[in-house]
């Protein structure tokens, strides 16, 4: 399974991107990570967890809404109210676990102030 990223881009403070990554076949589990510079990976979004249940990191939380199309084994981040500190390159992760062991190219979102 490939994963392959799209919806980066340039915004002002408070506005608006929406991410999406498909998925070349079926997959369990689909959730987003990023990058921002000088620092290290971190967790974003998932629409299943281990519990099942949708996850956010806490400084997304209320901005950031994520969903899935499992049809077409798509996972989308819709980024609402986005702040400098947002500026990230994201990634699109899936597997049969949270472990995550498929990783997508990333997409680059910059936000500035």
């Amino acid at each position: 399974v490939q994963l392959q990223a799209s919806g980066g881009g340039l915004v002002q403070a408070g506005g608006s991107l929406r991410l999406s990554c498909v998925a070349s076949g079926s997959i369990r589990f689909m959730g987003w990570f990023r990058r921002a510079p000088g620092k290290g990976r971190e967790f974003v979004a998932t629409d299943k967890w281990n519990d099942g249940r949708t996850k956010y990191a806490d400084s997304v939380k209320g901005r950031f809404t994520v969903s899935r199309d499992g049809a077409k084994n798509s996972l989308h981040l819709q980024m609402n109210s986005l702040k400098p500190e947002d500026t990230a390159l994201y990634y699109c992760a899936a597997g049969e676990s949270t472990t995550w062991n498929l990783w997508g190219q990333g997409t680059q979102v910059t936000v500035s102030s």
